[in-house]
């Protein structure tokens, strides 16, 4: 199948419920790829939350460092309200969409990424992919909220990016479109059409990329290293598709080689 996979961070998440377009920017997806995944985050949405219940965000090269008491916060905030009114925008624009999490039908457990973050980890594949592609080709979209379990069963925080990097290279994946609060990637102050894994390398060595950059444009460079053709960074749908005037919208990464390696080393 030719899938395009859409990551939505928490911070374009209001901007892509509310918009207009919706219903003709999806059937534009539609028009060219077999199926859609969305993969979504919940950052600003946690952190207010957080803040309502005194639990202080902190953050690690951009992973939020995740007690046990704030792992409560981001599964109900992210696999529940924010995973809800996502499907729900979705089917009212006339789509099927369904919501799930990396816990669902047991195809994914994490492996704790460091201490210091607390519940936070990578996803592996430990079960059956089939029933996602399932979906796909009955033109139902999945949408996924990041939220894991461990080997023992607890709630884990996943970087919403890492986890539609690990999707994205399980079912194969064609293109992945990144909504995000930003236009595009800056290098020098600019907003580059295109860039690849040797400019994200030098980015991040001269402190152009940053924060939750840093490992949004890693899982870019590992989904390029792994087959995947095409990778978008932008602000909405509406400017992927309405590129007019030769405005530049967005970012596209291409592979430029082994790169990867030394960016893994390096970061």
């Amino acid at each position: 199948m030719n899938i395009c996979l859409i990551k939505i961070s928490g911070k374009s998440i209001s901007s892509f419920v509310k918009q207009q377009m919706l219903k003709t920017q999806l059937q534009n997806l539609y028009d060219e790829y077999d199926g859609i995944v969305i993969v979504h985050g919940a950052g600003k949405e946690i952190t207010e939350w957080s803040d309502k219940f005194g639990l202080e965000s902190k953050f690690i090269d951009g992973q939020r460092v995740t007690s046990k008491e704030q792992m409560k916060i981001v599964a109900a905030v992210q696999a529940g309200l924010i995973n809800s009114e996502l499907c729900a925008k979705i089917n009212a624009a006339g789509f099927s969409a369904s919501g799930y999490s990396g816990i669902d039908r047991g195809t994914f457990v994490v492996n704790h990424m460091n201490p210091k973050l607390g519940f936070v980890g990578k996803p592996d594949l430990i079960g059956s992919i089939e029933w996602i592609i399932n979906l796909l080709k009955d033109n139902v979209i999945p949408v996924f909220s990041s939220v894991c379990r461990d080997k023992e069963g607890n709630l884990v925080n996943v970087n919403a990016d890492i986890f539609a990097e690990q999707l994205a290279m399980y079912i194969d994946v064609r293109t992945v479109i990144f909504l995000s609060d930003v236009e595009g990637v800056k290098i020098n102050g600019n907003i580059e059409q295109e860039i690849t894994t040797k400019d994200i390398i030098n980015g991040i060595k001269s402190g152009d990329i940053t924060d939750g950059m840093i490992p949004k444009l890693m899982s870019c460079s590992s989904l390029l290293e792994n087959g995947i053709e095409k990778i978008w960074i932008g602000l909405t749908l509406n400017s992927l598709f309405n590129n007019k005037n030769n405005i530049i919208n967005g970012t596209w990464i291409k592979n430029s080689g082994t790169e990867y390696k030394k960016l893994k080393k390096t970061a």
